[in-house]
């Protein structure tokens, strides 16, 4: 009942170390006022009454309703703190991710494909404050979702994503133009694009470096991930007659100096990953890099909870008066 019970002015509990003094001062004074008759012998007088020996109890009683007095005056109070936050730096992030046959290698575990999903799924969990948006690229790219503050249609989008809905290739120029034009009309204070690929452009009719010039001119900050490890990879490299890979040691290959280039001239940076733990950290690194301000907003709410103590004060000065005047008039 009382454990969330603050004082507005705790300085007034000062005055409850007058009351054992008052208590002495009382004792001390009722003793010398007190009149003594000597006489041979008692016999034939009544004994004092239990009213006369309870007394002090008036006393006690105003010390109790002072006491009363004195902690109202402290301001008892309850808290209530509310908070609401406000998004005050909001970032539109697009994810453009490469679907060729080699995400399929199986450096990374189980495959590239499905260890960046599950690495980009975390991440866009921990932005909840973010709109993201989805392009594929292989041969071609699309838009699978366009930027939007609803996770779920992202996360789902981003489970749905598989090799073999556009025709093979590395087109990095095309992946990185669509990804341009789903943030060139963002009115978002930061705009970010993560670009990731596992091989050298081969594909598309927009040169990369064509699209990065596209990604400075709307303020599009782009950071780049080489996927694959250092060497060979085992990876897919023909198809068996019921249709799937068959897979053998390949020579990874990822024009690193591009990636370079085009995250250098937008302003953001490059990453290389060789395992699942470096790409999980080079997407942590990402998501403390751009941080989205919050201002947050606390709303106290007091509740004051001195009346019942001015209540119970004034109850007891009316017994106290009520017993002086009555049961104990004899006596005072």
């Amino acid at each position: 009942m009382f454990e969330n019970i603050e004082f507005a002015n705790p300085e007034f509990f000062w005055l409850l170390l007058f009351l054992p003094l008052a208590l002495l001062w009382y004792f001390f004074k009722r003793k010398n006022e007190m009149a003594s008759l000597r006489i041979s012998s008692i016999k034939g007088f009544t004994v004092t009454s239990w009213a006369s020996k309870l007394k002090p109890v008036l006393f006690g009683i105003r010390l109790l309703a002072l006491a009363a007095i004195i902690t109202a005056l402290a301001r008892p109070q309850t808290e209530d703190i509310s908070t609401r936050t406000k998004t005050t730096k909001g970032i539109d992030i697009v994810m453009a991710i490469d679907v060729s046959s080699s995400m399929l290698a199986r450096d990374l575990k189980p495959n590239r494909l499905s260890a960046l999903k599950d690495v980009a799924a975390n991440f866009i969990e921990e932005r909840p404050n973010d709109r993201i948006g989805l392009v594929g690229y292989a041969g071609e790219s699309y838009t699978k979702t366009p930027i939007t503050s609803d996770k779920t249609i992202v996360l789902n989008a981003l489970e749905d994503i598989t090799y073999g809905e556009l025709e093979d290739g590395t087109a990095i120029g095309m992946g990185l133009a669509t990804s341009v034009n789903r943030l060139k009309e963002s009115k978002a204070v930061s705009k970010v694009i993560i670009l990731l690929t596992d091989g050298v452009n081969n594909s598309g009719f927009i040169e990369p470096r064509t699209a990065a010039d596209l990604a400075v001119e709307f303020g599009i900050k782009t950071y780049t991930i080489g996927l694959g490890t250092n060497g060979n990879a085992l990876s897919p490299i023909a198809y068996n007659r019921d249709g799937s890979f068959r897979y053998g040691m390949r020579q990874v290959e990822i024009d690193e100096e591009l990636l370079e280039e085009i995250a250098e001239v937008t302003g953001g940076k490059y990453f290389r990953a060789t395992d699942n733990e470096s790409l999980e950290e080079i997407y942590d690194e990402i998501n403390k890099l751009e941080k989205t301000e919050i201002e947050e907003f606390k709303y106290y709410k007091y509740e004051e909870k001195f009346r019942p103590l001015i209540f119970l004060a004034g109850i007891l000065l009316l017994l106290e008066w009520g017993l002086r005047n009555s049961i104990f008039k004899s006596f005072i």
